[in-house]
Order: C-alpha cells, then sequence, then structure tokens
C-alpha cells in the first residue's frame, strides 16, 4: 500500500510516506495563510504524485489554534432553561490561591448568546417536561437573523436519554441546513455538566473553520488526483475519517503531536524499555508524555490552553503536557530587564532571524546558531542556509546590549530559559505521575528535540537518551503506525457489587451498536476490528475515578473480586495508597474500536537493520555547552554514515538532514542494530539511580 503522512506544524510541514516499497520524505517551511500550499510543496520536494497514493494520513494544529487565537466561528449555546450559566460559572477551584492576577477561563460563548429552552428530564433519562418545539424554531430564526454559524446543544441529563436532544437536531437541521448544529450525546454521552458542555461548545466553536478547512484540504488533493482513502489523526492515538473529522474536529485538538508519541512507543517496545518519556519540540512548542510499556498514556480531562484558565475537553487523550518553547520561540526582555522566552513564536512566517525571511526578533533556534550548536551550511540537508551573523546582530540588539551580556552569554541565557520551561513539562508527565525519571529513558524527536533532549536529561536525571531514525519527521512518521481509533463511553453509576446484569448489558450493547455503526460509516469490517471493554472505577464518595480494564463486559457482574483488585492497584499505583475495606462505585462504561493499520511498512521500517551511507569526512567545531567564554572543540560527526555499533563520545555534534543531536561532555552515544542512538548521559555523581 502507497500511503503517506503529512503532519503540519507551526514552523514545517513534514511529510513520511511509503511508495512503491520505498521510503520517502521532505520536510518544508509552513505556509499559515494557505497550509494546503506547504502540502503540495511537500509533496512537490518529496517527489509523490498524489495519484500513485491509496492513502494519505493527515495531522495538523488547526483545531487547537483555532481554539488558543479565538477565531473561531460565532457560536449559540442551547441548554435547559435555568441551565445557561453552568458553562461560565464552571468548578470552584482555584489552581493558584496566591496568584492576586487569576482569571477564570473565559467562555468562548457570550452569555448573550447562550439560550435556555423549556424542557426536562431527570437523572434517570425520564421526561418531567416535553421539549417546546415552537420556542425551539423561533430561536432558530433568531440564530440565523443573528448571523450565528453553530449551536452547541447541551440538554440537562442528555447522557441519560439524548430523546429531547434528538428532537433538536431533527428540526434545525431540517430548517437551518446552513448551521453547524452539534448535540452533546453525539459527542460524549458522560456525565459532568460544565466539561459536557465546554466539550460541546469546542466542537460547535471550530466546526464550520476546520470544516472548510478539511474541505478544501480533500478538493485540493482530489483536483491533484487522489483517488485514495484520507484519514485525520485524532487525539487519542488513533485517525478519523475525514467525514467523521468533519462532524467531530474536537477529536482533531492535538492531532499532530499525538503522532510523534505513537511511534515513540513503537520504539520504545522495540528497544524494550518498559518506561519512557516521549519528548517533541519542534518551531513552536515542546510537548512530553509518558509512555509505558510502549503505549502513551491516555487520558480524560484535558485543558485547552492549560489547567488554570483553558477550556475543559471531557474526551480521551494521550496525556501531553505542551509549552511554548520551540525554536521559533522568541525571546524577549519585560519592563524590568527580566528575560523571557516565548510563549509567542516567530512560527514559519516571518521565522527565525536566521532564516532569512525578515524576522527581526531573536529565537530560540537564533541562540542555537549563535552557540554553535546548529551548523549553518547543513540546515535542512543543505538546503536552507542559516544567517549566523543576523542571528548574532538579533541576540546583541535585543538581549545583549540592553542586559549588559555579551552575544554568546545572551544566547545562552536564552537557551537555559527554554530548557527550564521544557523541564517543568517533563517533570509534570513523570514526577507528577508518580514517576522516577530515574528509571525512565526520555525519547527525543522534533526538529529540535535533539539538539535540547541532553540538556533536559541532565537537568532531570534521565540516564538514558534515544533519538530515533528521522526525527525531524516523527511526528509524520507516527501517522503511519496509527491505528483507525474510536472511543465510546456511557454514564452508569451504581455500586460494583449489586449492579444488575441487564443494565450493564444494555450499556454495553448500546456502545457496540454506535460502534457497528461508525465501523459501517468507514466501510471497515468489524470482525477484523480490536474490542476493549472497560469501566471507571471510584471509591464511594470520590469525585474521579480511575479506568479498569475488563476481559469481558460482564465482568462487572461475574468476576468483581478481579475487577476490585486491579482498581484497589490501580489506586495505590496512581496516590499511594488503596482503601480495601471502602465500597467500589461504577461510574461509567467504556469500548474502545481499533483497527490496526494493513500493512506494516512503517513498522519494519523501526526494526530493520540499518545499512549507512558512504562515510564523510568529520570535522572540529567550536561549540559553547556551559561556559559562554570558553567553548570546547567538538567533534562534527555525519548521521547517516554511522554504521551499527559506532560510538561517539561528547563533546559532540550529530547532524542529519531533517535534525542535530548535541552530546555533552562525557555523554556517550552508540548506533543500534537498527540505526537508532542510544545515548548514555553523563550526569554528575549522585544524580543516577
Amino acid at each position: 500500500m502507497n500511503s503517506i503522512g503529512v503532519d503540519i506544524g507551526g514552523t514545517f510541514t513534514d511529510l513520511v510516506g511509503y511508495r512503491d516499497g520505498e521510503l520517502v520524505l521532505s520536510k518544508t517551511l509552513t505556509t499559515p495563510a494557505n497550509p494546503a500550499l506547504g502540502v503540495a510543496t511537500a509533496l512537490e520536494l518529496s517527489g509523490t504524485a498524489l495519484s500513485e497514493l491509496d492513502e494519505f494520513l493527515h495531522g495538523s494544529t488547526m483545531a487547537i489554534n483555532t481554539v488558543l487565537e479565538r477565531r473561531g466561528s460565532k457560536t449559540a449555546l442551547l441548554t435547559t432553561l435555568g441551565f445557561r450559566d453552568v458553562y461560565e460559572i464552571g468548578r470552584g477551584n482555584r489552581p493558584d490561591a496566591f496568584d492576586m492576577n487569576f482569571q477564570r477561563p473565559e467562555p468562548l460563548v457570550p452569555r448573550d448568546l447562550r439560550f435556555e429552552i423549556k424542557e426536562r428530564l431527570n437523572a434517570q433519562g425520564q421526561v418531567l417536561t416535553p421539549l417546546d418545539e415552537s420556542q425551539l424554531l423561533a430561536l432558530g430564526a433568531e440564530w440565523q437573523r443573528e448571523g450565528i454559524e453553530a449551536v452547541a446543544v447541551c440538554l440537562l441529563h442528555a447522557y441519560a436519554n439524548p430523546v429531547h436532544e434528538q428532537r433538536v437536531g431533527q428540526l434545525l437541521r431540517a430548517a437551518y441546513p446552513d448551521l453547524f448544529i452539534t448535540l452533546s450525546h453525539e459527542i460524549l454521552r458522560e456525565f459532568r455538566e460544565y466539561e459536557r458542555t465546554s466539550t460541546t461548545v469546542l466542537n460547535a466553536y471550530v466546526g464550520p473553520p476546520v470544516q472548510r478547512y478539511l474541505q478544501n484540504l480533500r478538493g485540493h488533493l482530489q483536483t491533484q488526483g487522489l483517488r485514495g482513502n484520507i484519514q485525520i489523526m485524532r487525539s487519542n492515538g488513533g485517525s478519523m475519517s475525514l467525514a467523521r473529522a468533519c462532524i467531530e474536529p474536537v477529536s482533531m485538538m492535538e492531532s499532530g503531536p499525538v503522532a510523534g508519541m505513537i511511534g515513540a512507543g513503537y520504539v520504545a517496545r522495540l528497544l524494550g524499555l518498559p518506561q519512557a518519556i516521549g519528548f517533541d519540540m519542534g518551531g513552536t512548542t515542546a510537548k512530553a508524555a509518558l509512555i509505558q510499556d510502549g503505549v502513551p498514556i491516555i487520558e480524560e480531562g484535558y485543558f485547552i490552553g492549560g489547567y488554570a484558565s483553558g477550556q475543559p475537553m471531557q474526551l480521551p487523550v494521550v496525556a501531553i503536557v505542551e509549552v511554548g518553547a520551540g525554536g521559533g520561540s522568541i525571546a524577549w526582555r519585560d519592563a524590568a530587564g527580566g528575560l523571557h522566552v516565548g510563549p509567542k513564536s516567530a512560527g514559519a512566517d516571518p521565522g527565525p532571524v536566521c532564516y532569512r525571511r525578515g524576522g527581526k526578533l531573536p529565537t530560540v533556534t537564533d541562540a542555537n546558531v549563535v552557540l554553535g550548536r546548529l551548523n549553518p551550511d547543513r540546515f535542512l540537508g543543505g538546503d536552507m542556509s542559516l544567517d549566523k551573523a543576523g542571528a548574532r546582530d538579533a541576540m546583541a540588539t535585543h538581549i545583549g546590549l540592553p542586559s549588559g551580556l555579551s552575544i554568546e552569554e545572551a544566547a545562552q541565557g536564552v537557551v537555559r530559559i527554554a530548557d527550564t520551561a521544557m523541564a517543568l513539562a517533563v517533570r509534570a508527565v513523570s514526577v507528577r505521575k508518580g514517576v522516577d525519571p530515574r528509571d525512565a529513558a526520555m525519547i527525543a524527536f522534533g526538529g529540535a528535540g535533539p539538539v535540547h533532549a541532553a540538556a533536559l536529561c541532565k537537568e532531570i536525571y534521565i540516564p538514558t537518551l534515544i533519538i530515533p531514525k528521522l526525527p525531524g519527521n516523527f511526528s509524520a512518521l507516527g501517522m503511519l503506525l496509527a491505528p483507525w481509533r474510536h472511543d465510546w463511553v456511557r454514564t452508569l453509576i451504581g455500586d460494583l457489587e449489586r449492579l444488575p446484569s441487564e443494565q450493564v448489558q444494555h450499556g454495553f450493547n448500546e456502545l457496540a451498536q454506535a460502534a457497528r455503526q461508525q465501523l459501517q460509516e468507514d466501510e471497515l469490517n468489524p470482525a477484523t476490528a480490536q474490542w476493549v471493554y472497560a469501566a471507571d472505577l471510584r471509591y464511594r464518595g470520590q469525585e474521579h475515578s480511575i479506568t479498569v480494564g475488563l476481559q469481558s463486559p460482564l465482568d462487572l457482574v461475574n468476576a468483581v473480586p478481579r475487577v476490585r483488585q486491579a482498581f484497589d492497584q490501580l489506586h495505590d499505583q496512581r496516590y499511594g495508597h488503596a482503601a480495601a475495606q471502602e465500597r467500589v462505585e461504577v461510574a461509567s462504561l467504556r469500548l474502545t474500536v481499533s483497527l490496526a493499520r494493513s500493512g506494516d511498512s512503517m513498522e519494519a521500517f523501526l526494526a530493520e537493520p540499518f545499512a549507512p551511507e558512504a562515510a564523510q569526512p568529520e570535522q572540529i567545531r567550536p561549540v559553547i555547552f556551559d561556559d559562554p567564554d570558553h567553548p570546547l572543540p567538538a567533534r562534527i560527526v555525519w548521521r547517516p554514515s554511522l554504521p551499527p555499533g559506532a560510538r561517539v563520545v561528547g563533546p559532540a555534534v550529530i547532524e542529519e538532514s531533517n535534525s542535530t543531536t548535541v552530546l555533552y561532555p562525557g555523554d556517550v552515544m552508540q548506533v543500534t542494530e537498527h540505526g537508532h542512538l542510544v545515548i548514555q548521559i553523563n550526569l554528575a555523581p549522585g544524580e543516577s539511580a
């Protein structure tokens, strides 16, 4: 099968694929005004004709950027009479009790666009007040006059019985076909009114712009000859059809970053790493995720824009922590003269100063050029020559001279601030999850990830660093490993030891029916799919739950002791204690259905023996590591020519066409038989496990 994966990031658009049994790849600057142009350029650079492809996989930051930049559609919210302020009231938590400037999340839908309708169900899904259909149609006419593009419908207890939401959808879609209608039960059937409302609003808010983007992309690809299948990466680490993505764009919030974590999971399994931390640093942001037994951790309760003031999204997402520190992150001084890095990025247009595209402000990439860590003549394999003089001038003008620092000291300060911010993200997915970093390995990728990874390992005491093959294109590579996957959830609350079997069976039957319907829509065979059942459990009186896997749907009835024991063990692992004497209750039922991708070309590529290119002469270049006044002579090695078993001791810089790996003094790198780099970090005495 001929497949291509394309990841559109904030700075670069990456392509990896297999065509007629051969690997193809390319990397080009993203075109923010029209991302499809970046895709076309990447395809042209790879020499790939769309007519040759059986499958096109795509990940993008379009959805999440729409929320972060608050440039979504004009959206209305429809709720049950008396409940329109739930969305703004939210939760009473205050993440930082001593922050005098704390601001609550600002709703995406203002109060004057939140509407109430007369209807009511109880928590069991029984109708207490019928739906007022005449009021609904009148509201629809008002929305049309107001120029509303999208409507989020979240009625009270629709997770228990969606009958009123279904009727709302029927009437609105028939009367106002141009409105983008999102019904909460079509996105998730789970309790927690605020989170369910927020998730529904997010889907409606990004719906029209993301739908237009995807339809334009499909039109462009088909015009250029694509006749194959188009799959979109979703935040849970799987893929979905483009048609489903147009209906449920909220599921592609983290569609680009998660693909790289899927690839990192394969590398972790290949190298026998029980615990690993995936680290992805691109041009705009840096991301980290915990990987256990080769599988990225998936959680609910994600916040778009951060926990303190972001928008909650109650859908399964690979647990990624993201910070605004990338190669294009701009270095700047505040009014008091303090030095900061990011979160604003130079992006692809104009980009860092050294890109020669009109950038004026110094960035992390410019700092790495000043420090000698990036080779101006080999960037992107020599396709882009970097302006070192321009980078030095910008660093001096905006950071060095105003701060009384030399150019090298300013660049070192920029890099250290960025490293500290990224270290916090790595700690958030390890230490805060009860994982000792000294017991884990880091798998670093992204164009800038291998440049900074060794410094992060030193700061957090991670002893082993892995740089996989094709690190600069690794997220696009991960797309070719991602299975088709959907997750379904249904709230069902009851005592674990007293659940009626017919209630459990009915709940799982509903999930299975939804799964079969989606498989049919995507023309997939249910018999070839993997069906995984689970339940959310908690001790009675607790607010939040833990997901426990089930061998079969009726384990909640026929295997209660085993399920209870598994829950106690997971609770002890996560929180450091268990309460075996407390009663356990079920909160929700879950079903995950996935289909492995046909063909195993990319998986085989990661595991196949590595054949090096012809040897290239080594160089020696002064590189600044810890002391800006005393650069060290570092070996400059061309990675593609290193054979399996080759060993390099730092200080050294290992260069390749899509990334650069920096080895600090005493770090030892060895090439595996598969061509991955395994680096033993030279930790200070007392830092190792």
